[in-house]
């Protein structure tokens, strides 16, 4: 049985990197691939290439109407996310804090929209707004949604950085003559800066890429992911949405490593060793 153990460890060992490689590879491939075809000067997406060029990054200037949805899905997502981590803060502080009747259900219902799929959520609010309050969609309904489900992800963000300080800090602070709102501004929230940014990144980020339950909440005025996902019946126009899905990617990853990186850093604004 010892034996049988030891050749089944030393062999997850040795394939252990080779999967993970493999996996890598299965998943950023296509990413990769289509950084690569937003410079092939050709309309169709295959190999092999058959120039190299940057028009297509240059049209993306000239779409009026690609221009017009990414500025609502950045407007959509800025004061959604501020309004989400306002929100997911206040939660945060309460359940890390306080003990106080209906927290269990608090965080059950508070959880709800990191388990439902997008798509269920979407169709909730539909019928909320429509049929119950009788709301014309709009780009405030898009945000709304948006703030719905990043909520639960700004409260797990603040709620982890929160419970890795001690409360003694902030009953110094009333200690020393603050009042409860004094300590709140002057100590937990300085200590909690940095995990505020990454809360709002992270939501940021999220409400960009959201598609799937803004579409059931759009008016007129479509957000980016929309247009984008219209603009592939039209074979001319893959190209620039390629283009464009690059420039995203990068964004995206550049949101996401600041994001992580203003996460693990402490109020002193050292990177942490967890």
């Amino acid at each position: 049985m010892c034996a049988y153990l030891n050749w089944l460890v030393y062999n997850v060992k040795r394939f252990g990197s080779s999967y993970f490689w493999l996996l890598a590879i299965f998943l950023y491939l296509p990413i990769f691939l289509l950084v690569i075809f937003s410079f092939n000067n050709n309309e169709s997406l295959r190999f092999p290439l058959s120039g190299f060029t940057v028009r297509w990054y240059q049209a993306l200037f000239e779409a009026g109407e690609l221009l017009q949805s990414a500025g609502n899905s950045i407007v959509v997502g800025i004061w959604s996310s501020l309004l989400a981590t306002i929100l997911g803060t206040m939660a945060a502080i309460a359940v890390v804090r306080y003990d106080f009747p209906g927290k269990q259900a608090l965080l059950a219902v508070a959880a709800l929209p990191l388990v439902i799929p997008s798509v269920v959520i979407g169709v909730a609010l539909l019928i909320l707004f429509r049929q119950m309050v009788d709301v014309e969609l709009s780009l405030l309904t898009v945000g709304l949604g948006h703030v719905v489900i990043n909520i639960p992800i700004v409260m797990l963000i603040v709620a982890a950085r929160l419970a890795g300080f001690p409360t003694n800090l902030e009953e110094a602070a009333m200690d020393l003559g603050c009042t409860y709102w004094g300590a709140l501004r002057r100590v937990t929230l300085p200590i909690c800066l940095p995990a505020l940014f990454a809360a709002f990144l992270t939501a940021f980020t999220t409400s960009v890429d959201e598609y799937a339950m803004s579409v059931f909440l759009v008016g007129t005025d479509a957000t980016l992911p929309i247009y984008m996902y219209s603009q592939l019946r039209f074979p001319r126009k893959l190209p620039i949405i390629v283009a464009l899905g690059s420039i995203i990617l990068v964004l995206s990853i550049g949101v996401i490593l600041v994001s992580e990186w203003l996460r693990r850093t402490d109020s002193t604004g050292e990177v942490s060793s967890g």
